[in-house]
């Protein structure tokens, strides 16, 4: 059973997620909450294993709310929002959310997205990916290696800049003609050895220190 926190400002749209997610019989919506400082609080005393968070909510937004609650350890958060907007996507990353979704979609992306994070995993499809490399085309390229990159080995690194490209475990271990478990094990040694959490972090991490840069084409 996956437990899940609902907050957004709104009544009613809180109402229709949870109908939707309670159509399912191994979520189990524990709490609700109106705004990010009642998220928090909800967070620490309810531990679920995720919770849904709005962005932009009275008082603490969900970004802060977000920063919180992943700093704390209390859970993953996946980011559900009305509003495309690659500086919501880049902040909820760097504010450590798993994943991040449009309250446009379907409810069945909506299923599928709580799943994927529940059981640890990171929501980056392409599409974010790419509004990700959007964010990064401005900046200056990073003037210095981090000493942490020097403990990865090539092949890590390679794969590195694969998952920054947005590839999953199946389409590197396509590119680079291994197994999907030998992909697997190359990425958590990655994430151990750079002090990650997940995908989301990976990516954001070779941006920021240059591993790929905008125009690259990762082997």
């Amino acid at each position: 059973m996956t437990t899940i926190l609902l907050a957004d400002d709104h009544g009613l749209i809180r109402g229709g997620i949870r109908m939707i997610l309670q159509s399912e019989d191994d979520f189990e919506i524990v709490g609700e909450a109106a705004d990010g400082a009642e998220a928090v609080d909800l967070a620490r005393s309810l531990r679920p294993d995720l919770v849904l968070m709005d962005v932009q909510m009275p008082g603490l937004d969900g970004l802060e709310a977000t920063r919180q609650i992943v700093a704390a350890g209390d859970c993953a958060v996946l980011i559900l929002t009305t509003f495309n907007r690659e500086d919501y996507l880049f902040q909820a990353l760097q504010a450590g959310a798993s994943g991040f979704l449009l309250k446009n979609s379907p409810p069945e992306d909506l299923i599928s997205a709580v799943r994927v994070v529940a059981r640890g995993d990171s929501l980056l499809a392409p599409e974010l990916t790419r509004r990700l490399f959007d964010q990064f085309m401005a900046r200056p390229a990073a003037s210095q290696r981090p000493d942490l990159l020097n403990l990865l080995t090539e092949r890590e690194e390679q794969i590195l800049r694969l998952m920054a490209n947005g590839d999953s475990n199946a389409e590197i271990a396509v590119k680079l003609f291994v197994g999907d478990a030998t992909v697997k094990t190359h990425v958590s040694r990655v994430l151990n050895k750079l002090g990650l959490r997940d995908r989301v972090q990976a990516v954001v991490y070779a941006y920021e220190t240059g591993v790929v840069s905008p125009g690259d084409n990762p082997p």
